[in-house]
């Protein structure tokens, strides 16, 4: 399916940036689960997790083979680390690397940290994803594959 960016006239308040950016190679699942659930134990395992809790429900993000076989994690995603860390008065980070996927259809779950953010791709977008994110100009490190 060949891509054709949309992406929209620049803000001059919001420059766009060009990102750096990690594939971490680990698939994720991401679950729903009550809001007065307890967080299970598989959820904190591996190297990038994120458990979020709201009144309406408990959200867990880890690697998908931690997901128990009777929880339903729904597609499998890859992850995308930017390469941070952003100051907090640094702004449009987040937007400049989502943009170009938004305008591409590619739908994404977005995780923020206090250094940095993440975003989650479905699998079955990534080769699609990356190439709209090369042709915003961002770029996959590290450059040689590993």
């Amino acid at each position: 399916m060949p891509i054709a960016p949309d992406f929209g006239e620049e803000h001059p308040h919001h420059p766009r940036r060009q990102l750096k950016f990690r594939w971490l190679p680990t698939p994720y699942g991401i679950v729903r689960l009550a809001p007065d659930a307890s967080v299970p134990n598989w959820a904190a395992k591996g190297d990038f997790t994120s458990i979020s809790r709201t009144a309406e429900e408990l959200s867990i993000v880890c690697p998908a083979d931690n997901v128990p076989r009777e929880v339903d994690p729904g597609p499998r995603w890859i992850c995308l680390k930017l390469e941070g860390p952003f100051p907090f008065s640094q702004t449009g980070v987040l937007l400049s690397f989502i943009e170009p996927l938004s305008n591409n259809g590619i739908p994404i779950f977005a995780i923020s940290t206090y250094d940095t953010d993440y975003v989650l791709v479905q699998e079955e977008f990534a080769g699609v994803a990356l190439q709209a994110l090369a042709a915003a100009g961002h770029e996959l490190w590290p450059r040689d594959g590993s």
